[in-house]
């Protein structure tokens, strides 16, 4: 394709220092792509607990400034390199979490260049990058709904691929966040059970509507792997997906010998003193959990197609109101995602 003119793009940048009021509207200068990259206009990105931890400094203190945020977003092909046979204009794609992670074993090399930290993300009205980072998405998600698959999504389907989950096991999520909610849904999908936990009663009965076979208030019952017991005749669950961190030891006391503890997420902190004897006596695995690669990140598209699945999302931002996106995800208070909308038309 013949080259374009380009001109500055809006953005949302963190600037001088972390923090939410750091956060900053301005632009980029867009540049001429190299024969193997392709440009992609934003239509909308997604939030996840890490874009608020990198724009706040708790993520990576040392992460150099400035940096434009979010991991997640989905948009338009509208220029290829000259070498790019991949893609072609008007595709509709997803950017890759992970570019450099196409196939295979996590390695330095690989997982070294996220988007949204190190790399400049998504919250920006165009994204350039190599021709691999990006993911063609299925004709019946929206853009908005597409944006919300290549961490949350990817991060539940590695989970419960690398659990092994299948038909008739019973899975444990926390909360009714984007990885939790997903992680429910992609299990009904595999045939599983599914229990979920909330302290709010209006969520237990939306997740129990989304396909929760039973719910528990994990605040009124603050050692709720007894109940999870309960739930389950006191076999325990085959998979917890454990987006807290800080509750590691309930998580294991909820898992059957020979489970499964999927680590996503560190919404109670980063450490946490857990009894280490009942994963040995147990055999139980405690699996981190860093999002996943191109590959599985196809595979879920084509399992998302085949069986029509779209995200739980919690509410659309427009472009001018980032900030408040971030605010609600800090508030806690959200359903499912939380989705901020492209900037407007960038210049001709």
């Amino acid at each position: 394709m013949s080259p374009q003119r380009h001109h500055a793009h809006d953005a949302w940048k963190v600037q001088g220092s972390f923090g939410l009021p750091s956060l900053t509207r301005g632009t980029v200068e867009s540049r001429a792509l190299a024969p193997q990259e392709a440009r992609m206009r934003v239509h909308a990105t997604s939030l996840n607990y890490r874009d608020f931890l990198m724009v706040t400094g708790a993520y990576n203190p040392k992460q150099p400034l400035p940096l434009v945020p979010c991991s997640d977003g989905a948009g338009e092909i509208v220029e290829v390199g000259s070498a790019v046979t991949t893609l072609r204009v008007g595709d509709r794609v997803v950017a890759n979490f992970a570019p450099e992670w196409t196939a295979g074993r996590p390695e330095v090399a690989k997982i070294r260049t996220t988007l949204g930290g190190p790399v400049d993300g998504l919250l920006q009205g165009q994204f350039v990058y190599g021709a691999h980072a990006f993911v063609r998405i299925p004709d019946h998600l929206s853009y908005e709904e597409a944006a919300c698959f290549p961490c949350a999504a990817l991060t539940a389907w590695s989970a419960l691929e690398q659990a092994g989950v299948t038909s008739g096991d019973t899975v444990l999520v926390q909360g009714t966040g984007g990885v939790s909610l997903f992680a429910l849904q992609l299990a009904k999908l595999r045939g599983a059970r599914v229990l979920a936990s909330s302290k709010s009663a209006e969520k237990r009965t939306r997740v129990a509507a989304l396909g929760a076979d039973a719910t528990f208030d994990y605040v009124a019952e603050p050692k709720w792997s007894k109940e999870v017991r309960r739930l389950t005749e006191k076999r325990g669950v085959d998979c917890v997906i454990e987006v807290g961190g800080g509750t590691l030891g309930e998580s294991i006391a909820s898992t059957r010998p020979g489970g499964t503890i999927a680590l996503i997420g560190v919404l109670a902190g980063t450490s946490t003193e857990t009894l280490l004897t009942p994963v040995l006596m147990q055999n139980l695995r405690i699996q981190g959990v860093l999002v996943g690669h191109r590959e599985q990140l196809e595979a879920l598209f084509r399992a998302a197609a085949q069986e029509q699945l779209r995200p739980v999302i919690d509410t659309v931002f427009p472009f001018a109101e980032a900030p408040a996106a971030f605010a609600r995800m800090a508030a806690g208070a959200h359903f499912g995602k939380i989705v901020i909308a492209g900037a407007a038309e960038v210049g001709p």
